[in-house]
């Protein structure tokens, strides 16, 4: 082959190779043009969907959306929330007086046996009074060496054990007559006395139902100054914790715990101790209501 010849083959394979490339940018170019028209008919088809173009299986999943979007931004109602409180006076008319029978002996044995037989006195001196064995619940129990500390040496001398008892649903009636013959029989250790209502549930339910007259009545003030109509209630939390409604006389308490104080009692029991003047319990309630508004 000459050099005519080979200049001729190269450039016919040059232009062939120019004519294969130029055929590949073209099917490209229509390849992304096909796409990017797909897209746009997709594009078209959802809004068609959306505009109500489609059918009514369209319609409904774009309303399902929405309602979705609704929901998800808090916005699904119009309502009115208000807080209220609300107070009800009872009178006590049950105590609980919690006793610790305290014992000491030279050996541990000795000590938690002497301190089961004066807690045994205790429960029969209430028993005797009138008190129900099952108001009768010891609360707690302990006992601990007693040092003597004394020089450089520290020692064990003996034992205090202490038990406490709780005394439930004692009649305020009869409360004074108790603190006297338990002080007179030689219980020296009152801990607390405290008064308390046995209307205290019937007390809590006024309070409820008055809370939520005072929740209609700020709802409706609401609603009208924003010009609105009140509907029905949409929901309603109880704030205030349920507790037995409950104080203890601290002054009397004290008193009852203090040496010289019970001395000065004792001189003149019935005066001090029979007209127990236990006051007014509040029982408190709040809660939080919502109410619908159009």
């Amino acid at each position: 082959m000459n050099n005519t010849q080979r200049k001729f083959m190269f450039h016919h394979k040059f232009i062939s190779f120019l004519t294969l490339l130029s055929a590949a940018c073209l099917l490209f170019a229509a390849c992304g043009s096909g796409t990017a028209g797909n897209n746009g008919s997709s594009n078209m088809a959802d809004n068609n969907a959306v505009n109500g173009t489609s059918s009514e299986a369209g319609n409904a999943a774009a309303a399902g959306a929405i309602a979705g979007n609704t929901a998800a931004s808090g916005d699904v109602r119009n309502t009115i929330t208000v807080n209220s409180s609300e107070k009800v006076a009872v009178i006590p008319d049950i105590a609980e007086i919690v006793y610790a029978v305290r014992t000491e002996a030279g050996d541990a044995a000795s000590c938690q046996q002497k301190n089961m037989e004066d807690v045994a006195k205790v429960v029969e001196l209430l028993t005797s009074l009138g008190v129900e064995e099952s108001s009768i619940q010891t609360s707690d129990y302990y006992m601990y060496p007693v040092y003597n500390y004394s020089g450089n040496t520290q020692r064990i001398t003996g034992y205090e054990a202490s038990t406490s008892l709780s005394v439930s649903r004692l009649p305020l009636d009869n409360l004074g007559e108790i603190l006297a013959k338990s002080v007179s029989a030689g219980i020296n250790n009152i801990q607390s006395i405290t008064y308390q209502s046995s209307q205290y549930d019937q007390a809590y339910s006024d309070a409820l139902k008055l809370a939520m007259e005072s929740a209609r009545g700020k709802a409706l003030a609401l609603a009208e100054a924003g010009g609105c109509s009140l509907g029905a209630v949409a929901g309603i939390k109880e704030n205030s914790n349920y507790s037995e409604a409950r104080y203890t006389d601290n002054a009397l308490s004290s008193k009852m715990r203090n040496t010289a104080a019970k001395e000065e009692l004792m001189a003149d029991m019935e005066d001090s101790l029979s007209n127990v003047m236990p006051g007014e319990v509040q029982v408190e309630v709040n809660i939080t209501v919502e109410y619908m508004i159009q």
